[in-house]
């Protein structure tokens, strides 16, 4: 069987592992499962069934909880860009004063939580200003 290639589902797996690296051992790195993928009638059942018990149009791909602070984690492939209702959920958590930021690798992660003040067991990674 051939693998499909998912290069966003590749970069969040490595992610997940960098963060349980990175971050102190009690810190909890959560994945929502946000959408169903299937197609057709029963892909849209499911689809209202999760949104019936509490699913949020662009919630992040990752929380991260770690000593009192919250980073929400939007992963993309390397020309994934934002739907609009990733960009609603965006402005919305940050208007709350949570955290939140878009990554693309690893690297992205890492700087991410150095932006954040988030406590880690690496040294941190020196990002470029954007």
């Amino acid at each position: 069987m051939k693998r499909r290639n998912t290069p966003e589902a590749d970069a969040q797996r490595a992610i997940v592992q960098a963060l349980r690296i990175a971050l102190p051992r009690d810190a909890i790195v959560h994945h929502c499962a946000n959408e169903v993928t299937e197609a057709g009638p029963r892909g849209a059942r499911r689809q209202a069934i999760l949104v019936g018990m509490g699913v949020h149009p662009g919630f992040a791909d990752l929380v991260v909880m770690s000593e009192g602070q919250v980073l929400f984690l939007e992963v993309k492939s390397q020309t994934g860009r934002l739907r609009k209702s990733q960009e609603v959920f965006r402005d919305t958590v940050c208007a709350q004063g949570f955290g939140w930021a878009l990554v693309r690798s690893v690297d992205d992660a890492l700087g991410a939580l150095g932006d954040q003040g988030f406590a880690s067991r690496v040294r941190p990674v020196l990002r470029a200003a954007p």
